[in-house]
């Protein structure tokens, strides 16, 4: 029987509870198996100006799903070092777990930019990506090969603002789960 595997793939700089809902919700909805979460290493679509390394973001989202039975990280992208392609990833991913179906979970915000990435055509063929709206972002939900729309809460919170509230002063508390919060503390990212 094929294992049903939802992806979560970013930047993570820092998790939030958005990500992991998200997942949560994926998770149930398509009666998935596990979801993993795939940090980049360097993401080829963004600038990345942050004072986080690849090494702490990726214990950033260790710290953040480490208590959640069906989600694990992997370090598939991490491992590469330099900029990954999702088309890169799942080829690797596929050859790897033959007998695995894979579930790509974005936000309607990425849906907008599918047609930017490299190879979306040929990816679509190799993932289902599982659509849930978000603040701003509403997905034009149509009947497309290779998209599942899924329901999530619209929580208004990004990973940019995680970052302005900690170079203010204000408090994460409850936009992160409390092991993320003290990791970021504790190194004194974002100040």
């Amino acid at each position: 029987m094929s294992e049903r595997i939802g992806i979560v793939g970013g930047t993570f700089d820092p998790p939030h509870i958005a990500h992991l809902m998200l997942a949560e919700e994926a998770l149930h909805s398509l009666n998935l198996d596990e979801v993993w979460f795939i940090p980049v290493y360097t993401p080829p679509h963004k600038n990345m100006k942050s004072d986080s390394t690849p090494e702490q973001r990726l214990e950033l989202i260790k710290a953040a799903v480490n208590d959640h039975p069906d989600f694990h990280v992997s370090t598939i992208e991490y491992e590469r070092r330099g900029p990954s392609y999702s088309i890169d990833t799942i080829r690797a991913l596929k050859e790897e777990y033959t007998n695995a179906s894979f579930y790509f979970i974005i936000g309607g915000d990425m849906k907008a930019q599918l047609h930017t990435w490299k190879d979306i055509e040929l990816l679509k063929k190799l993932v289902t990506f599982a659509v849930a709206d978000r603040p701003g972002y509403f997905a034009e939900k149509m009947d497309e090969d290779g998209i599942q729309y899924i329901e999530a809460p619209l929580l208004d919170i990004s990973s940019t603002d995680i970052r302005e509230r900690m170079r203010l002063g204000k408090s994460i508390r409850y936009y992160v789960t409390e092991e993320v919060r003290d990791f970021i503390e504790k190194q004194g990212l974002y100040e």
